[in-house]
């Protein structure tokens, strides 16, 4: 093994060993309500609310792209009102999910790792724990917490808003008609659907936060390295909320 590879290897142990021990730090914090409770609701309102917008925009293209999509590929195959059995079973289990937390994975991984890495590189989150603050209770609990909580919700936004552009589109693009639609809708339609993709983006929304978190934390050398510490939040949010994915689909199907 060249020594490049073994150095990578490396690092890449030691990042995951380095997360693994914060993340335990951060749950030994979730005790300590007192710190975090009173900034749990400025969270959510920055980490949810405040994403709504980016996320409904998500939503509305990509229901206008699955109504398309599915009506090429059903094209003298199967009836067309299967467009609106695809668009809604797509939309609620898998795509409304994965698109929204890939966004807010690049909103909010991002500007969690780039505020504590400035904090961090200042000497802030030193000057938190001369006044006896435990950093992670203070710092992490509250984002993740947030974000866990939130993330269900800006989803259900992004499914509604996701279900109505494809049944706009299909509507008004391929004269199809919305009996039709509706009948494809509910053809395969399960209440499993909703809170499957629900329960997925509030693992989302802790991996996303978390990883924010603890990149930031971790940040050192002045603006550089904030910088690196924003990308690799957000890549490791990334991957981490596809390897979650992957999981529930065989956890919960």
């Amino acid at each position: 093994m060249s020594p490049l590879v073994a150095s990578r290897i490396a690092a890449r142990d030691g990042l995951v060993t380095l997360i693994g021990h914060r993340s335990l730090e951060t749950a030994r914090a979730v005790a300590d309500v007192r710190t975090w409770a009173p900034l749990l609701l400025g969270h959510m309102r920055r980490l949810g609310v405040d994403s709504v917008p980016i996320t409904l925009f998500i939503a509305v293209f990509t229901g206008i792209v699955l109504s398309l999509l599915s009506s090429y590929i059903f094209t003298g195959a199967v009836p067309i009102y299967f467009v609106g059995a695809l668009v809604g079973k797509t939309v609620m289990m898998e795509l409304g999910p994965v698109l929204t937390g890939m966004g807010l994975a690049g909103r909010v991984g991002a500007s969690i790792a780039a505020e504590l890495g400035t904090m961090k590189v200042t000497e802030q989150v030193d000057a938190l724990e001369t006044l006896a603050y435990n950093r992670y209770a203070y710092l992490v609990v509250p984002r993740v917490l947030a974000a866990i909580l939130m993330f269900p919700v800006v989803t259900a936004f992004a499914m509604a808003v996701g279900v109505a552009a494809g049944w706009a589109t299909s509507v008004n693009v391929l004269d199809l008609s919305t009996p039709q639609f509706l009948k494809g809708l509910k053809l395969f339609y399960h209440f499993k659907d909703i809170w499957f993709g629900l329960v997925k983006s509030a693992s989302f929304g802790g991996a996303v936060a978390l990883m924010g978190c603890l990149q930031g934390l971790a940040a050192t050398s002045g603006a550089e390295g904030v910088g690196k510490s924003t990308t690799r939040a957000v890549v490791l949010g990334c991957e981490a909320i596809l390897v979650l994915d992957a999981f529930w689909a065989l956890v919960l199907l």
